[in-house]
């Protein structure tokens, strides 16, 4: 009876020993959905140059600007003395209004109300963001953003809906300067 119980453990015991083998995945992504999401972006945001494009060519007599950051902008209102413009941390009081690229009005510097924002320490949307960083004291700019320079894929949850590229005039009111800086 023994005889019958060793063979069988013995060859348990064997086929146990065998190295484990790797698994074949059930399912395998190419990354093609990546590639097709830049191919995509990459479309829309030469749509939206091209749409500024035209505007800005529509406005020869205007001064625009192309930034580093991806956007085009043109004084409205310029101060040419040495005034600074806003570093990290320094309270900037502004006004603005936000416009779709055929001119119609979305939200009106009387529906956004003047705004205090901490430089670089609170949110607003990028393209934004980096104009004030453009802008001193007394200065009127009309920014063109591309989509992702603007509220992007999301929009803003409420008027602004998914991949608008915007005209935002901005006036900056004053800068206060942070003590630390």
């Amino acid at each position: 009876m023994n005889k019958f119980l060793i063979i069988p453990c013995t060859l348990l015991l064997l086929a146990s020993c065998k190295s484990p083998e790797a698994r074949k995945p059930v399912s395998a992504t190419s990354g093609s959905f990546i590639k097709k999401s830049v191919e995509r972006n990459k479309e829309l945001y030469a749509r939206e140059q091209t749409s500024i494009e035209a505007i800005m060519n529509k406005n020869p007599e205007r001064n625009y600007i192309t930034s580093q950051s991806g956007f085009w902008y043109y004084y409205n209102t310029k101060i040419e003395d040495s005034l600074t413009k806003p570093n990290f941390g320094d309270i900037v009081n502004f006004n603005y209004n936000v416009k779709s690229l055929n001119g119609n009005l979305i939200y009106s510097k009387k529906e956004l109300k003047t705004q205090n924002y901490a430089m670089d320490k609170q949110e607003l949307f990028t393209g934004l963001r980096e104009g004030l960083k453009l802008m001193k004291s007394g200065e009127t700019v009309t920014f063109l953003f591309p989509s992702p320079k603007a509220y992007g894929y999301y929009g803003d949850n409420n008027k602004i809906g998914t991949n608008v590229p915007l005209i935002c005039e901005v006036t900056v009111n004053s800068i206060t300067q942070n003590q630390s800086n």
